[in-house]
């Protein structure tokens, strides 16, 4: 095996590689964040970088070739559909009714914003003292 086919094949596999770490990082997102607008940005973002850099790395892998053309296409297209599919699911979320966080506090009074705060650092204290 030639240095230039070895830097090739190191490439292309740093590349496949990274590409499965980001689509494994936001499937880790999308279990561990807290609701459903902060899972959908974790998913659609990691996986539309993982997606870009799996193809890429196929695509060294491939060579110049027409299977490089058509992992190129399949690239464009999943570039395309991915974020897309993303903002319908948003979209229809929010037209349903699901709100951010952040708009649910604004549309709170003064005292049941005084109420969930207590809630909240409530449990965050009692998850400090569990945890020590």
């Amino acid at each position: 095996m030639t240095s230039v086919a070895l830097l090739v094949d190191i490439i292309a596999w740093v590349l496949i590689v990274a590409g499965g770490m980001f689509c494994i990082i936001g499937a880790i997102g999308a279990v561990r964040f807290p609701d459903f607008w902060s899972r959908v940005h974790a998913v659609s973002v990691s996986d539309s970088a993982g997606m870009i850099l799996l193809i890429a790395g196929l695509c060294v892998h491939s060579g110049l070739n027409l299977i490089t053309v058509k992992l190129i296409l399949i690239g464009i297209f999943l570039f395309i559909t991915g974020p897309t599919a993303t903002h319908a699911v948003a979209n229809a979320a929010l037209v349903s009714g699901l709100l951010p966080q952040s708009k649910i506090r604004q549309r709170l009074s003064k005292e049941e914003k005084a109420v969930v705060d207590s809630i909240i650092s409530d449990d965050l204290i009692k998850e400090r003292e569990a945890g020590r």
